[in-house]
């Protein structure tokens, strides 16, 4: 086996170096890591369905989307990760076989952690790693968190937890109840000593990236992981309401969007204006849906024309809202 060590805290480089070694490492691998403060999104998932976008832009907190699927994910540094990428033994999807590794060597610290449901490692009845599979060129990539000293008033903040008033064909991540490694532990120790106690326990060559693999990986990283395409135009069928007041009226939006793009907008409201409103909404069919590009859009046009008193940064920044109704 190979043990890559990877100081690397960027997420899409991180996420990139998965592919990369899945399609080109031909020896078993296993890889700690961690991610600047970050939320993963599933392959399959939504990201405007998931994400908070106006908590993470306050709080620099990243978007990225990864290769398997499950649910959404909040990382920072006190969060680790660990891939293994093996040869696929054609039996599917089998998550006690990668994750009882990982528990061996938590119990080894005097930790009562075992697999729970599908996917979760559990200490004491609280969630503390969740855990995603794929297959990829008769590879399996299976890779899972470990909450070590996470900040996790951040994932309440940032990752959407009533989706009752928000419609969208995407897969949705399941909530549970969350504890940090370090709360439950005897032993005094930073994260960077928790990954050393955690590596140990595996033999193998260790190395880390060489030059070549370093472009490689950067290249895969600016070219997919890090484009709006990857993270954000993947995402599937959403619809949306918001509504606020202003000193002009009250206004009322409704948007749909697929892919990133935006497919319908209706505005309604007890706002004035002498054009018909329909004429600005229809032409916000095909605007991909960032505020810059709706801002961009709007500016093109008397916006008080149809509605008095607003301006484009108005619209645009109702358009985007993330508050729900």
């Amino acid at each position: 086996m190979v043990i890559i060590q990877n100081k690397s805290t960027d997420p899409y480089f991180n996420l990139a170096a998965e592919q990369y070694l899945i399609d080109n490492c031909d020896e078993d691998v296993f890889m700690l890591w961690r991610n600047d403060r970050t939320v993963v999104i599933g392959n399959n998932q939504n990201a405007y369905a998931e994400v908070d976008r106006e908590y993470a832009d306050s709080h620099g907190i990243t978007v990225s989307r990864r290769l398997t699927g499950g649910g959404a994910v909040f990382h920072d540094l006190g969060n680790v990760n660990f891939s293994f990428i093996i040869p696929s033994d054609g039996k599917g999807i089998d998550f006690k076989r990668y994750t009882q590794p990982i528990i061996n060597s938590l119990n080894k610290m005097g930790l009562s952690a075992e697999l729970s449901g599908r996917n979760d490692i559990l200490i004491d009845g609280k969630k503390v790693s969740g855990n995603a599979q794929c297959v990829r060129n008769g590879k399996v990539l299976h890779h899972g968190t470990l909450l070590y000293s996470a900040d996790l008033s951040k994932v309440a903040g940032v990752l959407r937890v009533d989706p009752s008033k928000l419609q969208s064909k995407g897969i949705k991540s399941v909530r549970s109840r969350i504890a940090n490694i370090k709360d439950l532990m005897d032993t005094d120790m930073d994260v960077c000593e928790f990954m050393s106690a955690v590596e140990a326990d595996f033999e193998g060559e260790r190395r880390s990236f060489t030059h070549a693999e370093l472009c490689e990986i950067n290249k895969l990283r600016c070219e997919k992981f890090a484009t709006w395409e990857w993270i954000w135009g993947r995402s599937k069928e959403y619809s949306l309401t918001v509504r606020q007041r202003f000193s002009y009226g009250s206004v009322e939006a409704h948007i749909n969007t697929d892919r990133g793009i935006i497919n319908e907008v209706k505005l309604t409201g007890d706002f004035f204006g002498n054009g018909d409103i329909s004429e600005l909404t229809d032409s916000l069919k095909g605007v991909r849906y960032e505020y810059n590009d709706i801002l961009e859009h709007l500016s093109k046009y008397d916006i008080q024309r149809y509605i008095f008193g607003a301006s484009p940064e108005d619209i645009s920044k109702l358009l985007f809202k993330n508050s729900l109704l």
